[in-house]
């Protein structure tokens, strides 16, 4: 619980914005710049720092928010009818500018076999236009690479590449390591500010039909050795993050040394599961 504790703020704040522009930055990435009075003050940790996304449903006038005080957000927020509660999605900062006030958010474009684009956040941020409303809870960061630590390991699918792209720009100069990357298309690689000790390296799923995150998992099962003063974050699919921790612990890296999550679940793993 310390460690929560540490990287969690005790009293989360909620910020409004608005939409200032959006553009395609790869073709299965589309960001979203925001706005807003308060947003100058977000706490900006760099690393992975995430958030709640509010996001105001399509028939409302207005953007309906929980009333809170502390961390706890959860409750209020079910109490909202349903008719009128936020869609709310979890999200890294792609970007903060604080002299400008404005964050860029960066959603996976996920598309259904007719090429539809599918997912809630997904939909709303392809079709955002300035001004459009919503709002960001800060949520701390997860990266929590321990001061001694002589190497890190990264690996993520898509949606956790906002998060790896601003680990390495936050990272030490002098950090090594690695960072295993998958993206859907080749077209998704894009140039990274990673220290020179640290490899990129990027994997592009080749079937299209293959489950996200597996390629990426087959690079972290290749290892062969890890150091056990290292430091390894895996993010992604669920079962990216699962097996990939369990294959770094039984290389030697301590458990209390492996930050790991699922950010989502894909069928054909819960199937399996």
């Amino acid at each position: 619980m310390a460690k929560v504790r540490r990287l969690t703020p005790q009293n989360s704040r909620m910020f409004r914005a608005r939409v200032v522009r959006t553009e395609r930055v790869s073709p299965s990435m589309h960001r979203v710049t925001v706005t807003g009075a308060e947003l100058g003050e977000f706490p900006w940790l760099g690393y992975d720092h995430w958030f709640c996304l509010f996001l105001q449903l399509p028939h409302q006038r207005r953007l309906r928010l929980p009333e809170f005080t502390g961390t706890r957000w959860w409750q209020p927020y079910l109490e909202i009818p349903e008719q009128e509660r936020p869609h709310c999605a979890n999200y890294s900062v792609a970007d903060f500018r604080r002299e400008a006030a404005e964050m860029d958010i960066d959603f996976v474009v996920h598309r259904d076999a007719t090429g539809t684009v599918e997912g809630r956040a997904p939909v709303w941020a392809c079709a955002a236009r300035p001004g459009d409303a919503l709002a960001v809870l800060d949520q701390g960061i997860l990266f929590d690479r321990p001061g001694d630590a002589s190497e890190v390991v990264i690996a993520a699918d898509e949606t956790g590449l906002p998060a790896t792209a601003s680990i390495l720009r936050s990272l030490p100069r002098d950090t090594v390591g690695r960072l295993i990357q998958e993206v859907p298309t080749a077209d998704d690689r894009r140039p990274l500010d990673a220290p020179d000790g640290v490899t990129v390296s990027w994997v592009v799923r080749r079937d299209g039909a293959s489950v996200p995150g597996a390629a990426a998992l087959d690079e972290v099962l290749r290892l062969t050795s890890v150091s056990p003063m290292g430091y390894a974050f895996v993010v992604g699919e669920s079962t990216l993050a699962t097996e990939g921790r369990k294959h770094l612990h039984r290389l030697g890296l301590p458990k209390d040394r492996i930050t790991f999550s699922g950010f989502w679940r894909h069928e054909t793993s819960a199937q399996a599961a």
